[in-house]
């Protein structure tokens, strides 16, 4: 177990929280879930990023040198992000350089292909195109040497790994309110097709329901006291009276790496979120739910994780039960409390949309040409096929008529000339066979006695 801690402290250390998911569940400890493995090994969330798989497989070639598995395990986090840890690259086993020697090139080929695809997709010409300056555009790995794995490219995946997971959240953030805008867009659309008294009335219908979703029980503020006891209570089952926040941490620690990280985190907060969101709900869009779970694990790290290391430890957690804000914090406010976006920045996205549209008709109409014009050269070359088929059998017909007038003995199918006896050829080979009859000796006749 020991062991397996170390294992996960340095690949939460190197990936920088890549076991942080998007989706987490509630913590049932009665419940056994088929889908984790008896050996103890754990399923890894996708970082979300586009070279995830490659940062994995680095990683895990890597933990296979035993050198380098000591050096990652006496890390810290400055340690790896400022390139220390990449240096170590030189002194793992050859048959480690190997191994990561074929994880690069595989990785420059699949960017290849992904460049090759997205040229292909904008009509670009790429009869000569430069693959090591486009390979410039990925960050994660060093497109001059697109052959071996060396330590700068450790150095440039860690740096490009921190650097994008860090924007990672705000990416979410922003998807989200495109998200929003576009089902107010569509809310706009849909009302617009109406006539005014089907209008009113939908209007009436949407409101009755955005009221309805805001009636919720009080939302307690997420690392408080109230919330954490809550979930002490109803979900580990215990006397909200002998609430530990030490023992807290440890029954919430549930891969016992001494740390919680984000999906930890954020599976704390299923009961919160059951006060507002409710599958079975129309009110309630389970996305929403989603963007308010990550709100809430944003606003723990901002007050619990001092050293910004995207992982809450246990004297992180300890100290942030003395804090003022523990006991008494500010009233929490759900995504309902306030707009996400302006009407300015609504027409902008309107605007982008309708752009696109116009783009996509365009497209198609561009498809809809060719492929009419496909279908026209597909009839005329039918056509001239035709007519070909058609002066061959012609022309044959008319060889085989001027060969009867020269007296030349007729074609066969393929050419050939077929040469057919005449009249008088006939004759003459009959009175022949007469004659030849009647030179030859009469035949003995059968069964006679013979004479001794």
């Amino acid at each position: 177990m020991h062991l397996r801690r170390m294992e996960l402290e340095s690949a939460s250390l190197l990936l920088l929280l890549v076991s942080a998911g998007v989706w987490s569940v509630p913590i049932d400890r009665n419940e056994v879930h088929p889908d984790v493995k008896e050996d103890g090994q754990e399923e890894s969330m996708d970082t979300g990023l586009y070279y995830d798989r490659y940062l994995r497989e680095v990683i895990e070639v890597l933990e296979t040198d035993p050198h380098f598995r000591e050096k990652l395990q006496t890390a810290n986090t400055e340690d790896i992000k400022n390139g220390r840890l990449s240096k170590e690259l030189d002194l793992v086993s050859h048959n480690v350089r190997t191994r990561l020697d074929e994880l690069k090139r595989q990785e420059v080929s699949r960017l290849r292909m992904l460049l090759k695809a997205k040229l292909d997709s904008t009509n670009t010409q790429s009869l000569q195109m430069d693959h090591a300056s486009l390979l410039k555009q990925f960050e994660h790995l060093d497109p001059h040497n697109q052959n071996t794995f060396e330590a700068k490219d450790l150095e440039l995946l860690i740096s490009t790994a921190t650097k994008d997971l860090e924007n990672y959240d705000a990416e979410r953030h922003e998807e989200f309110k495109r998200y929003e805008m576009l089902k107010e867009h569509e809310r706009r659309e849909y009302l617009k097709g109406l006539d005014q008294e089907k209008r009113e009335k939908e209007e009436k219908r949407m409101q009755e329901l955005k009221e309805k979703h805001r009636q919720h029980p009080k939302v307690n503020a997420p690392g408080s006291v109230a919330q954490l006891r809550e979930v002490w209570e109803e979900t580990d089952g215990l006397d909200p009276k002998e609430f530990n926040p030490k023992t807290f941490f440890k029954l919430h620690d549930t891969n016992e790496d001494g740390v919680l990280d984000e999906q930890e985190l954020e599976a704390l907060f299923t009961k919160e979120l059951e006060k507002v969101y409710d599958p079975k709900n129309e009110e309630d869009d389970m996305m929403e739910m989603e963007e308010e779970r990550l709100r809430m694990r944003e606003h723990i790290m901002k007050n619990v994780d001092t050293n910004k290391d995207r992982l809450v430890s246990l004297e992180e957690f300890l100290k942030s039960t003395e804090k003022k804000e523990f006991n008494n914090p500010k009233e929490w406010e759900t995504l309902d409390a306030k707009p996400l976006y302006t009407e300015e920045e609504l027409q902008r996205f309107e605007a982008e949309l309708r752009d696109k549209e116009e783009e996509l008709k365009k497209r198609a109409e561009t498809l809809r040409q060719e492929q009419e014009l496909l279908k026209e050269r597909g009839k005329a070359l039918e056509a001239q096929r035709r007519e070909y088929q058609q002066a061959v059998m012609e022309m044959s017909q008319r060889q085989k008529e001027q060969q009867v007038v020269d007296g030349q003995p007729p074609s066969g199918p393929h050419g050939e000339l077929q040469f057919q006896p005449s009249k008088a050829e006939d004759k003459g080979k009959v009175a022949v066979e007469a004659e030849v009859q009647n030179h030859l000796p009469a035949e003995p006749p059968q069964n006679l006695p013979t004479h001794t």
